[in-house]
């Protein structure tokens, strides 16, 4: 019974090698045996594996184009076979497993089917080999203090070897990761990108993992979810009290009053005025005024007599 390698595989003659492996790929995922229960897959899955085994070959695949099926199976004289024909007598082994099996690289191809919404997408385990999945990939992701108190989009590119849909073999693509950065997320949040690690044959891909990094602000110390602002006053703002002005990460300008005698361990809290809270972020912590007294290098004597005077008063 002759037949027509092409149609088998659903394919023009005009058909690269790639849509000649796209194709044996997905018929024979349809109708292998084991499979596809109905009538006549069988005989379909045999008529693949032989079609597949010619037009994946390029001196089969001549020897058919130029004499067909006839030429092909008969064979034709070694005088007239040029460009590479096929001058021997084609005879399909006739195991469409085998076929199968050497596209796929394994003994066990349907082990581990992995179905995303409708297409079918596997991996074929080696024999023997327990599909494994990679160790995690941690990579660092630097965020301002702005952006944790705002939070924001940050988008990574990211190469990774994907495998190709024509078989066994894989290459190198690249895929934009998009992270939505929360409001008052912490140094050491880890965001979890599940599988987006190198695809292998025989292990499942690695997670990519970012630990979030705090950078250092010029204005602010994070402690938890507060704010620290160290001020550096002068000696007689700390004894007579002053008025200090703190531009706040969302742009306000708060001025804070100081009518207390300041010591290196007085501090101003101001409620409400610091990070986010990640569970509730219309909660916030505090802002910690803490102050940095600059002492005098050196007094004259007549400073000196002035200070004792001022200091010798009784409260």
């Amino acid at each position: 019974m002759s037949c027509d390698y092409y149609e088998t595989l659903e394919i023009n003659r005009s058909a690269t090698d790639s849509d000649i492996k796209k194709a044996y790929r997905r018929l024979a995922l349809k109708f292998h045996p084991s499979r596809n229960g109905e009538a006549g897959s069988s005989e379909r899955f045999v008529q693949l594996g032989e079609a597949y085994d010619v037009l994946s070959d390029l001196r089969k695949k001549a020897t058919y184009d130029k004499f067909g099926e006839e030429g092909l199976k008969g064979g034709i004289p070694a005088e007239i076979a040029s460009g590479g024909a096929w001058s021997s007598k084609y005879i399909y082994h006739g195991n469409p497993d085998k076929t199968f099996r050497q596209f796929f690289g394994c003994d066990n191809p349907f082990a581990d089917f992995l179905t995303i919404e409708s297409p079918l997408e596997f991996s074929c385990l080696q024999p023997g080999v327990k599909r494994t999945q990679d160790s995690p990939i941690e990579r660092d992701l630097h965020l301002s203090l702005d952006d944790l108190f705002h939070g924001c989009i940050k988008k990574i590119k990211i190469s990774r070897r994907v495998m190709n849909e024509d078989g066994p073999t894989s290459s190198i693509k690249d895929k934009i990761l998009t992270i939505e950065v929360k409001p008052g997320w912490k140094e050491g949040t880890r965001i979890i990108f599940s599988k987006e690690g190198d695809q292998g044959p025989n292990s499942i891909p690695a997670d990519i993992v970012f630990l979030v990094r705090e950078k250092p602000h010029h204005l602010f110390i994070r402690q938890h979810n507060d704010l620290i602002y160290k001020a550096k006053i002068s000696l007689e703002m700390a004894l007579t009290g002053f008025s200090l002005d703190v531009q706040t990460l969302d742009g306000r300008l708060i001025t804070i009053p100081v009518n207390d005698i300041v010591d290196p361990s007085y501090k101003k809290v101001l409620n409400g005025e610091g990070m986010p809270l990640p569970q509730d972020p219309s909660q916030r912590g505090d802002l910690i005024i803490a102050f940095d007294i600059e002492f005098p290098e050196k007094l004259c004597a007549e400073s000196k007599n002035l200070i004792k005077q001022a200091l010798s008063f009784k409260y």
